[in-house]
């Protein structure tokens, strides 16, 4: 949680912060595009890199190119900045791939605990992740806004929560590792999947086209919403809010009292 609480905190004042040191709006795009293609290729190695590193240390490792990341923010050089989004891009596909990777090991190796049980925990974790991304934005407006110490703020509030992360699995968690597979393997793998089953590929494709909506609107809302004077910490809890909203709705439809089967 306080991992996430990290994240969730750099995403109202990102682009702000770039066009506050006066850069254009095509070079604040070169960077976001830095960031998202970091995240592309991490994401393609991740789970073969957390899993022959150790989880324990990954979580760790991601916990230390976070915070280089953030601390990359104060810096007004454009290439410094530049390689602090490619590792931002790196901390994002190890924070959504170490966490869950070395809870499901310990969860079902070393404890063998009840199968049905990763759901619920999945459920909780994500029930709180929603209202700490709500609350995310109201703490990056208040250090930003209200204290008056600019958008680079909320970036170095993110600081001691990653700290806090990476020591508490550091002192508190035993180490697991993967099996270990040859990457090329399970690319095949994961190639063969997608191409043997038609659903498979729609299913990404949706995915896809989804997620490129997003990446525009994430983008484009800081600049259309800044000139009128929007508190962007707010509007970014409303945001998160919204989503949290769209949540509940899903899970009270496919309840047992509606049945809305999503097929």
């Amino acid at each position: 949680l306080p991992a996430l609480a990290a994240d969730w905190l750099q995403g109202p004042y990102l682009y702000k912060l770039y066009q506050h040191y006066r850069f254009l709006e095509g070079q604040i795009a070169i960077l976001y595009v830095c960031g998202f293609a970091s995240s592309v290729l991490f994401g393609l190695v991740s789970s073969s890199l957390v899993d022959q590193l150790g989880r324990k240390k990954s979580c760790i490792l991601f916990s230390f190119t976070y915070s280089i990341c953030c601390l990359a923010k104060l810096s007004r050089d454009y290439l410094v900045l530049a390689v602090g989004r490619a590792l931002g891009g790196l901390s994002t596909a190890l924070l959504f791939s170490a966490f869950e990777a070395w809870y499901v090991h310990e969860h079902m190796e070393r404890y063998d605990f009840p199968t049905e049980w990763i759901a619920i925990t999945f459920s909780q974790a994500a029930f709180w992740n929603n209202i700490i991304a709500v609350g995310a934005g109201g703490a990056a407006d208040f250090f930003a806004e209200w204290l008056g110490l600019g958008p680079v703020a909320p970036f170095m509030v993110s600081i001691p929560l990653l700290v806090l992360s990476g020591v508490f699995a550091l002192k508190n968690w035993d180490e697991n590792y993967g099996k270990k597979r040859a990457f090329s393997k399970t690319c095949g793998d994961g190639l063969k999947c997608l191409l043997s089953d038609r659903r498979v590929l729609l299913l990404g494709t949706i995915q896809a086209l989804f997620e490129s909506v997003i990446y525009i609107f994430i983008f484009l809302w800081t600049p259309v919403l800044d000139p009128h004077g929007a508190p962007l910490g707010i509007v970014f809890s409303g945001f998160m809010a919204a989503s949290m909203l769209g949540s509940s709705i899903y899970h009270l439809a496919i309840s047992k009292r509606y049945h809305l089967q999503p097929v």
